[in-house]
């Protein structure tokens, strides 16, 4: 007998199929409208609607594309890499019908998504604040997508391309940076909702790969859909959603992937800035299982916009006090304590994978605001990396990593890469070491700088065997190298929470 998820996924699949076949007349697909940016020297996908068999010619300056639509009134075509510049018109042509898109540019395109940390506006950071009016007369723009949820994929989205920058923090300061750092036009495309999980971005066939997401949607199909159903024909009828409907749509599986991300693919962009994790914090488990869940929805996200380069930057969960209820201690600055510590270790799992990057927030956020305002340096540090990844090695776009540990009798000698002009923000010794020996005991270390190494030693630890770095809820650091870029969190054990 056939399962209920199975049966909910075919019966949504031939829905989806049947509303694709009856085509509309001839048009762009949603990202596509005057003011755009495109991505620069890499093939573009430009695609749309229309009626099956027609042909279609699309140009774009002096390049030009020719296809078909196809049966069930879907066309695609691809256009030749055009390096920066603009403004240019992109024209596409079916039978009679000639549709033109004015005052596009070629750059930079990153989809900027998440949840509150990256939805978050600026106008409380008088820094950020300062960045957007200068980003008004700078060849900076963003495509704003509506939230808005569904049971299955949609064609087209609600968005809209805003000459200038957008309403995010994190965004704004992303889309400057990058394009003062590389002086091409920067697009960013913000498709973000507080208090959504990543598995809210995710597409149902990626239940095969993750047993947890699949448990997350048999459920749903289960228990939310009438609700769910409910509240979608009330927002189609003109009925806005109560905030507690708000909340309970945006944190369910899969229904804003289909709405609001699902819709621009395959858009040729660069590639995402992701700042998300907060919603997936709630246990050990549930941070553990993110470092997969990352890795497996990057790898699709590749596939599903047809750019293996696609690359990922996921920015770190900050300091936060938040300490979860199976923790031993009650201590913030305790490696001891099941803190958002593990959360970020599950993060960088991400790293595994080329054309990926962690920003690092360890010295950032705040004790009890789960959205510090802290956000200018993330755009700086965001942009340094998706250069660095562009143009490898023309910028230094990381903080101290560990490379090495040693153990010289009583001493823990930690080797660290990307150190170059290792120091600390206030001249002192380095803090924020803990050591433990064999009983692993954590014990606070005394750390002095030597080169590109950090001594540890703590008299209560005589024969050192590991070693962790601001492995904590809300640890007190002061390491960076030369570039000002803070120490990475890490730890040197193998050791379960």
């Amino acid at each position: 007998m056939m399962r209920p998820f199975f049966l909910l996924a075919t019966v949504l699949a031939c829905i989806f199929a049947q509303n694709v076949a009856q085509a509309e007349d001839f048009g762009l697909a949603s990202p596509f409208a005057d003011h755009m940016v495109l991505q620069r020297d890499l093939p573009l996908a430009i695609w749309g609607h229309g009626q099956p068999g027609e042909k279609v010619e699309v140009t774009l300056g002096k390049n030009k594309s020719e296809g078909k639509i196809d049966e069930n009134g879907n066309w695609l075509v691809h256009l030749p890499p055009t390096p920066a510049g603009g403004p240019l018109v992109l024209s596409a042509k079916s039978g009679d019908h000639q549709i033109l898109c004015n005052d596009v540019l070629l750059g930079e395109v990153w989809i900027c998504s998440g949840q509150s940390n990256m939805q978050m506006g600026y106008n409380g950071i008088p820094a950020i604040k300062d960045l957007a009016e200068k980003a008004k007369q700078l060849p900076i723009r963003c495509l704003r997508v509506t939230q808005d949820v569904a049971f299955q994929p949609q064609r087209d989205c609600q968005c809209t391309w805003i000459v200038g920058p957008g309403s995010s923090a994190v965004a704004t300061a992303f889309a400057y940076d990058l394009q003062q750092t590389l002086d091409v036009p920067v697009a960013v495309i913000e498709t973000c909702w507080g208090s959504s999980s990543i598995e809210g971005w995710m597409p149902r066939s990626l239940a095969e790969q993750l047993p947890h997401f699949r448990a997350k949607l048999e459920e749903f199909d289960t228990k939310d859909h009438d609700r769910v159903a409910k509240l979608i024909d009330e927002a189609a009828n003109g009925k806005r959603w109560k905030r507690e409907d708000n909340i309970y749509l945006r944190t369910r599986p899969n229904i804003l992937y289909n709405a609001m991300l699902y819709p621009l693919a395959p858009m040729t962009v660069r590639g995402m800035v992701w700042y998300q994790g907060e919603s997936n914090t709630h246990s050990l488990e549930s941070m553990d299982q993110y470092g997969e869940t990352l890795t497996v929805w990057t790898n699709f996200l590749r596939k599903k916009f047809d750019n293996p380069d696609f690359q990922m930057l996921a920015v770190m969960l900050p300091r936060f006090g938040r300490i979860i209820g199976t923790s031993p201690t009650k201590d913030i600055e305790s490696p001891k304590a099941h803190s958002w510590a593990w959360f970020r270790e599950s993060q960088s799992r991400i790293l595994k994978l080329p054309g990926t990057g962690i920003a690092n927030t360890i010295d950032l956020g705040q004790l009890s605001n789960i959205h510090p305002t802290d956000k200018r340096p993330i755009g700086q540090r965001l942009a340094r990396i998706a250069k660095n990844l562009l143009l490898p090695g023309s910028v230094e776009a990381s903080g101290p990593v560990l490379e090495s540990l040693k153990i010289d009798g009583s001493t823990a000698i930690v080797t660290l890469a990307h150190a170059k002009g290792l120091k600390t923000t206030d001249g002192n010794d380095p803090i924020g070491f803990w050591i433990a020996g064999k009983d692993h005991d954590w014990k606070p270390a005394q750390a002095k700088i030597d080169g590109n190494t950090v001594r540890l030693t703590n008299p209560e630890v005589p024969k050192p065997e590991a070693v962790r770095y601001a492995f904590a809820a809300f640890p007190q650091v002061n390491l960076i190298n030369g570039d000002d870029l803070p120490a990475v969190p890490f730890r040197t054990d193998s050791d379960q929470p």
